[in-house]
């Protein structure tokens, strides 16, 4: 079913198909734009929108392509296949219609990963770059083709050249011999038809053998060809008769060759338009800052925030409304020029817009409904001719409007009911809103008929809509309100402006009653609306404040977190830091004991690798204190509850270990105690007592009880796996120490098998330690290679 094109006139969809056009790129694309109609079908509507928004979605990510100016290739493309030759501008028109074809394959094939509708357009494309440099190849302009289009073309064209110039050599001698310089009217070479012949004054024709081939307009100089060049230019003509002929032949050749691609030149040139139309109204939807609504088919229709297309964006008030969902039909009244006219039009130019494709000048959540009918009456249409005053014009449109209307149909009529006797007229306008409500039509209609609001609100699925007026200013705000109905302003305008209390009284007393009413419950609603207005301003204002604040609290909140990612940051810049350090000093360490196991011979040895172990044991103390960032802990007051003997089990507070007292505190306060295999000496207040049993007894073997504790606890295994081989040569020492305290006759050092480095180290270690016996490798069920079982002395 197609909209009938009077009525989109009336809403003035041409205008916006004549500002599509304007972004088109030919002439045949403006034809196109310009004979859009409104589509019924819901799928297809819903698919043409879909395409206009991807396009717009493409344009804004990967930019719009670029489209040239074409022209209509089918009438060339008909002549060639009928065996005919194209003409030269014929030629670079089907060069460009390949090129553009090339350039939008090349384009798409970078929105691949974005899913759109259109690229099921751009698959009907199939690029010929063979025929299109074919055709670069010969055609070289509108009036030349290629020297090169062809080997005997080359040769003739330079022929002509070499006998044109002998020509010219010939002919410039006479004109520079000074035996014929009073004869030239002037020393110039010029053509005619096609011959080379010079200028001579009339009354001296005979002093130069020739042939005259044209006169002057005043018949004072001649044209005479000199018969010294006549073969030159015999010559030429005869192979410009060849250079015709050789172009025709390459013409016509290529005229075939493109005729066998007609139907492949064709559907590009009319995919290539399709596509401009789209990418056309994606141009148009960015000007109108316009966006794709969701499209039913149920009549319903709201317009957020919408804005008529042809009034200036400076200008424009935009419009909320709704329509074919709370109700059907929508009584607007206001006073004249505050904007009702141009309600009507919005809703239905923008409907139609949807309906062609198009995106329209709306905010988020709004809503368009595919018609089958759009029938509108809007205007003046008095005509004189056919003797029709205002309001038979108006009646005779609807009349046509009852006769098509129905479920489908969206109806809007401007001043319902006016231009005869307003009782009449209004009597007439409710039975006609009520004749479109029972056939279920969608309809919006304007009128300054009291009779109308108080229709509106007592029927059903009919509402009230009022566009404002602010009685201060005496101008329109051009807002619309639904729900709200119109009131009549005339008292307090004509208040405003001075007329008197007395007269303003008299004409209350004429009003009936039931207008009155009418009035009062109006007056009412008003106020309410305003009333309402203002506490919905406040909560908006409230609203704001608490996005604000909340705003103002993640921003605080994300400062926070950028500090605590510096402070973390900086932290580890520290910690990074001091594990150099700790890195350097432990390199130093290696290095002192390396350079006592050289010194191993020597008779200090023994004394120089105690006070050695002792530095090193408070180097690591001062190394570890220092890594850790974590504050030591303290004895928080506690006090022994008696002192401490040898023996006793002890909590050391500040790092948090269990140890056994070795000796009694000396007069420093400082005791002796081992925590596992370490032994150091710490402050009693650094001490808590841990109660149990004392398993030393006061008897003349304590030390032998004392080395059985420490062997019991003792390990008869280590694993070096991992280390580097100065770490692990360094706790094999640490390992032969505490096990020859413990009285163990065999460890186990596990080195593990890898390459092997590690187990080469150890062995040559272990060769030269004095308390070492022996040592072998393990056996099965030891270990293999991967340990090494030695025997101590």
């Amino acid at each position: 079913m197609i909209i009938n094109e009077k009525y989109c006139k009336v809403l003035e969809l041409d205008k916006i198909l004549q500002m599509l056009s304007e972004y088109t790129c030919c002439d045949y694309a403006k034809e196109r734009a310009l004979s859009i109609k409104p589509f019924t079908n819901l799928r297809i509507v819903k698919d043409e929108v879909e395409k206009t928004n991807d396009a717009f979605l493409l344009s804004s990510k990967f930019g719009t392509p670029s489209f040239a100016n074409l022209k209509d290739p089918s009438g060339a493309l008909k002549l060639a296949d009928a065996g005919g030759m194209i003409s030269l501008p014929a030629f670079i028109n089907l060069a460009e219609i390949l090129r553009q074809t090339r350039l939008l394959c090349e384009w798409i094939r970078q929105c691949q990963n974005m899913e759109n509708k259109l690229q099921e357009i751009f698959s009907f494309l199939e690029s010929n770059k063979a025929l299109e440099d074919r055709i670069r190849a010969v055609v070289i302009s509108e009036d030349r083709i290629d020297d090169f289009a062809s080997v005997e073309l080359s040769d003739i064209r330079r022929k002509i050249t070499s006998t044109q110039a002998k020509a010219k050599q010939n002919i410039e001698k006479i004109i520079r011999s000074s035996k014929y310089q009073k004869v030239l009217q002037e020393n110039i070479v010029t053509i005619r038809d096609g011959r080379f012949v010079i200028p001579v004054k009339a009354e001296f024709k005979g002093e130069i053998p020739g042939l005259v081939h044209d006169t002057s307009s005043s018949g004072a100089t001649l044209f005479i060809e000199p018969m010294a060049v006549v073969d030159a230019n015999n010559e030429i003509r005869v192979l410009e008769l060849k250079e015709k002929a050789e172009i025709e032949r390459i013409l016509y050749e290529l005229s075939a060759l493109c005729a066998e691609h007609k139907e492949n030149i064709l559907n590009n040139f009319d995919v290539i338009i399709t596509l401009n139309i789209y990418f056309a109204k994606s141009h148009l939807a960015a000007k109108m800052n316009a966006m794709m609504p969701a499209i039913v088919d149920t009549g319903e229709v709201v317009l957020r925030k919408a804005r008529h297309p042809l009034i200036h964006k400076d200008e424009v008030v935009p419009i909320s409304v709704e329509l074919g969902e709370k109700y059907k039909t929508l009584v607007i009244t206001g006073p004249n020029t505050g904007g009702k006219t141009v309600t009507l039009k919005t809703i239905g130019l923008l409907t139609l817009m949807t309906m062609c494709g198009l995106l329209i000048p709306v905010s988020d959540n709004s809503t368009v409904s595919v018609f089958q009918k759009v029938l509108v009456d809007i205007g003046d249409e008095q005509s004189i001719e056919q003797s029709l005053s205002t309001f038979s014009a108006h009646m005779t449109n609807i009349v046509s409007i009852l006769k098509e209307a129905d479920e489908n149909s969206l109806i809007l009529v401007d001043e319902l009911g006016s231009g005869t006797d307003p009782v009449e007229g209004a009597a007439i306008a409710v039975s006609v809103l009520e004749e479109l409500r029972e056939k279920g039509s969608i309809t919006a209609a304007t009128t300054h008929y009291p009779e109308l609001k108080m229709y509106a609100i007592e029927t059903e699925n009919v509402e009230n809509a009022c566009c404002e007026f602010d009685v201060k200013t005496l101008r329109p705000t051009y807002r619309l309100l639904i729900g709200v109905p119109g009131r009549s302003n005339a008292f307090a305008i004509s208040r405003r402006l001075g007329l008197s209390e007395e007269v303003l009284q008299k004409a209350q007393t004429l009003i009936s009653q039931q207008d009155q009413k009418l009035e009062t419950v109006v007056d009412r609603l008003e106020k309410s609306r305003q009333e309402y207005e203002e506490k919905y301003r406040e909560y908006n204002q409230k609203v704001y404040d608490y996005r604000n604040r909340t705003q103002i609290i993640e921003e605080e909140k994300r400062k926070l977190e950028k500090q605590k990612e510096q402070i973390i940051e900086a932290a580890r810049e520290q910690a990074r830091k001091i594990v150099e350090t700790v890195k350097a000093q432990s390199q130093n360490l290696m290095d002192e004991l390396e350079e006592l196991r050289r010194q191993k011979d020597s008779e200090e040895f023994s004394k120089r690798t105690s006070q050695a172990r002792s530095q090193l044991r408070g180097k690591l103390d001062k190394l570890h204190s220092q890594a850790n960032p974590v504050t030591a802990k303290t004895n928080d007051g506690y006090r022994l509850p008696r002192p401490l003997k040898r023996g006793d089990d002890v909590l050391v507070v500040d790092i948090d270990k269990r140890a056994t007292v070795l000796e009694e505190a000396d007069k420093a306060g400082n005791i002796m105690v081992q925590a596992g295999i370490m032994k150091m000496r710490v402050k009693v207040a650094n001490l808590r007592l841990v109660e149990q049993k004392n398993p030393y007894k006061q008897t003349g073997r304590t030390i032998r009880s004392t080395t059985k504790a420490v062997e019991r606890r003792a390990s008869t295994e280590i694993d070096l796996r991992g280390q580097t081989v100065e770490e692990a040569l360094m706790d094999v020492d640490f390992f032969i120490d505490r096990a020859i305290l413990s009285h163990l006759e065999q460890i186990t050092i596990i080195h593990g098998k890898g390459t092997g480095a590690l187990r080469s180290a150890i062995h040559r270690h272990l060769k030269s330690h004095k308390s070492v016996k022996s040592f072998r490798l393990g056996t099965f069920g030891e270990g293999e290679a991967g340990v090494t079982i030695v025997e101590l002395k």
